[in-house]
């Protein structure tokens, strides 16, 4: 996150999470080790995106197997972020 903000990001929203893949978990003695997972989610305008994108990409080494995931997703509607006008979009985009 502290990368993102270098990059424009005005903050974000941390997800402590868990899933599965094409791996199985590995288990110790019966007990299944986890390892831990971060969702990562910024809200950001669409021309601070791809540096805010490459940075993360850079900085979490997500260009090697098994590091993580990234995209991108467009916002048509949001609620509850009053204070940061430059989210509205208006219907003509």
């Amino acid at each position: 996150m502290e990368d993102a903000k270098k990059a424009g990001a005005q903050g974000g929203t941390i997800f402590l999470a868990r899933g599965t893949g094409a791996h199985e978990a590995k288990t110790f003695f019966g007990l299944t080790l986890e390892s831990s997972r971060e969702i990562l989610m910024i809200l950001t305008k669409d021309d601070q995106t791809d540096t805010i994108l490459d940075t993360i990409v850079n900085s979490a080494h997500l260009d090697r197997p098994g590091a993580g995931i990234a995209f991108v997703l467009d916002v048509n509607r949001l609620i509850g972020l009053q204070h940061r006008k430059f989210i509205e979009r208006s219907d003509k985009d």
